[in-house]
């Protein structure tokens, strides 16, 4: 990766210059229409809630007759009336408004809902019209101050359409949760490609019309639009939702020009936020969207959701797989960037949850892939930033944090690998544990030897399990003990894949570290 050959100086007032995505305003200029009238359903997109919190929810949908043509099709600013009920018959109503869909934000709907009830579930519907949307749920956390006796929530992530059906998600709607949690990788930015399972609509996205195309193709997957029905979700992104690999303002591939990458940059932002159900707090500011921020469930655990990716230094040592020699070492290397790491740290040092969660992109292990011709780490992942994941970890253990856990995506792969201290000493000390997500369907079907990685889980200690299966990960919390149930699919190049229990582990709290259940 280069910086395009110009000095950071240089490249920050390429920043200034591109700009910025106008402000959400409660009210639109010009006419605003209390009664549209539509030929199709402007629903067809579904609901979908998130961010809770203990008196509210963040609720979403997004209005569209065509919303796989990607450019907006409705001229006026919609007026849309939202409900929250304690019941599904809508009976016994708890909250209701209007809000704006307005045509900059390819009228896409965020109702910040608060006066809520905590810990239980709630029901919501938007009216544009004479049009309902579909009846969605969704639940508060409980009171910040209160324990509670369980909580249970799903994780996955990397989603590649074209790879495969999301074959997960019909079984995750099945399960008892409170809550989904996203780790990245929700669409993927290619252009379509023949013969495969599913194919992209177009070429390689660029602009916001591409971007919220491809949005559109991913959530009119009905599985996937159930799961967002049924469930408040916590989503991050990693590099795919706007281009692979990127690092903070640089470009994986050579000669892209500063403005076309951060024109870019701004589009995939603002998308993701359309589609979303994220607060005010995450609006995007031209190419910049802040995603870090923290969800808490009463005294049983708080989420830190991160983002690795809009802050970090340049991938070491020309990334890929290499020795963790030179700038793999540098102490300027930063995957979270200062702001977000003190924020971070800050948070914790304060948290008084029994599980602290790291709800993160890409994996934190110091896993060595290589093999006689000697030791190799992933400079995309936080080896490659070694400074940053020493700190990390012995902040950790200094500061007796509280039972860390560590939630990865990215890989395509199951890994459960106990945090060391310093994984070069022999007795260091495990001071927190990291569960890896395979894929949702990226890879393909998975469950196949993959000689790396076996040779990986072998030399490593610290490696407790690993498996290349698809599914998701489905995490029961209690105050005692923390139990992480790896479901796989066994198939996603057609729908309908049973669902197996591919293997269970426990941390007791007190004690970091993954046993198999």
């Amino acid at each position: 990766m280069k910086r395009y050959g110009i000095e950071r100086r240089q490249f920050m007032q390429y920043l200034a210059a591109v700009s910025a995505i106008p402000t959400l305003a409660s009210s639109a200029e010009g006419y605003v229409d209390s009664a549209p009238s539509f030929k199709e359903t402007p629903f067809a997109l579904g609901v979908a809630s998130g961010d809770p919190e203990p008196d509210g929810v963040v609720i979403w949908t997004r209005l569209s007759e065509s919303p796989l043509v990607g450019e907006v099709t409705i001229p006026n600013a919609i007026q849309v009336r939202w409900e929250i009920s304690h019941d599904e018959g809508f009976t016994s109503i708890a909250q209701n408004g209007t809000a704006l869909a307005v045509p900059q934000l390819g009228h896409s709907v965020h109702v910040e809902a608060t006066g809520l009830e905590p810990d239980r579930w709630y029901f919501y519907r938007f009216h544009a019209g004479k049009h309902t949307s579909p009846v969605g749920r969704t639940r508060t956390t409980p009171k910040r101050h209160v324990m509670p006796e369980r909580m249970q929530f799903a994780f996955t992530s990397c989603q590649h359409y074209e790879s495969g059906f999301f074959n997960g998600y019909p079984h995750m709607v099945k399960e008892d949760l409170d809550m989904v949690i996203h780790l990245g990788d929700y669409i993927y930015e290619y252009a379509g490609v023949d013969n495969r399972v599913r194919k992209h609509l177009g070429q390689e996205i660029e602009s916001l019309a591409n971007y919220r195309q491809r949005y559109a193709q991913y959530r009119l997957d009905e599985s996937l639009m159930e799961a967002h029905r049924v469930f408040p979700w916590l989503v991050t992104w990693d590099d795919h939702e706007f281009d692979n690999n990127y690092a903070d303002l640089i470009s994986e591939e050579e000669g892209i020009s500063p403005e076309v990458f951060l024109a870019r940059r701004m589009n995939a932002y603002q998308a993701y936020y359309e589609f979303m159900p994220l607060r005010r707090s995450a609006f995007p500011q031209g190419p910049h969207m802040k995603l870090y921020r923290k969800c808490q469930y009463g005294r049983l655990a708080n989420f830190y959701v991160l983002d690795t990716r809009q802050y970090r230094t340049d991938q070491p040592n020309g990334d890929g797989q290499k020795p963790k020699t030179g700038k793999a070492l540098d102490q300027n290397g930063t995957i979270l960037g200062t702001k977000q790491e003190h924020w971070l740290m800050s948070g914790l040092t304060r948290s008084q949850a029994k599980w602290n969660v790291l709800a993160q992109q890409v994996m934190m292990a110091d896993l060595n892939r290589g093999d006689e011709n000697g030791a190799r780490y992933s400079m995309d992942q936080w080896p490659g930033y070694e400074i940053s994941r020493r700190r990390l970890l012995k902040f950790f253990h200094e500061r007796n944090v509280p039972n860390p856990v560590v939630l990865t995506g990215d890989i395509h792969v199951n890994w459960v690998n106990d945090l060391l201290l310093d994984s070069s000493q022999d007795d260091s000390p495990v001071v927190g544990t990291e569960f890896v997500g395979s894929s949702m369907s990226s890879s393909g079907n998975g469950g196949n030897f993959i000689a790396e990685y076996e040779r990986a889980a072998s030399q490593n200690d610290f490696v407790k399990w690993y498996n290349s299966n698809r599914g998701y990960v489905t995490c029961e919390l209690r105050p005692d003990k923390w139990t992480s149930h790896f479901r796989v699919t066994p198939f996603v190049d057609k729908p309908d894949s049973p669902l197996v229990k591919k293997a269970s582990f426990v941390v007791e709290a007190g004690r970091p570290g993954a046993e198999l259940a």
